[in-house]
C-alpha cells in the first residue's frame, strides 16, 4: 500500500507560479512511476506529468510543456510539480498518483491522493 497526500494548491493570478507537493508513504519502492493528474468541472481527467524515478524519465502533456516541471525527492519521499506561467485554463483539482506497473494512462494507477485545488484568475 502507498499513501499520498497533496499540498500546495491555492489561488494565483495568471502568469504566477505554484509548487504542488505530494508526500508519499508506505511501499514506495513497489511503484514504477508517479504522476500528476488534473480535472476541471465538466472536463475529463487529464494527465499532466509523469516521472519514473528509477529511470530519471519524465513525460508532460503538451499543454504544460516548458511551464511545468515534475520531480521526485528520494530523501523526503515527496513528489513535486513546479508550475510556472500559470494560465486560467490550468485551473483544476490536481491529484498525485502512483502506479505499480504500467503507466500508460490514469487507469494504470493504483494509488491516489485526495487532491489539491488550483485556481488561476485572469
Amino acid at each position: 500500500q502507498v499513501q499520498l497526500l497533496e499540498s500546495g494548491g491555492g489561488s494565483v493570478q495568471a502568469g504566477g507560479s505554484l509548487r504542488l507537493s505530494c508526500a508519499a508513504s508506505g511501499s514506495i519502492s513497489s511503484t514504477s512511476c508517479m504522476g500528476w493528474f488534473r480535472q476541471a468541472p465538466e472536463k475529463e481527467r487529464e494527465e499532466v506529468a509523469v516521472i519514473w524515478p528509477g529511470r530519471a524519465l519524465t513525460r508532460y502533456a503538451d499543454s504544460v510543456k516548458g511551464r511545468f516541471t515534475i520531480s521526485w525527492d528520494n530523501v523526503e519521499d515527496t513528489l513535486y510539480l513546479q508550475m510556472n506561467s500559470l494560465k486560467p485554463e490550468d485551473s483544476a483539482m490536481y491529484r498525485c498518483a502512483a502506479a505499480a506497473f504500467w503507466c500508460h494512462d490514469h487507469r494504470d494507477y493504483n494509488y491516489w491522493g485526495q487532491g489539491t485545488q488550483v485556481t488561476v484568475s485572469s
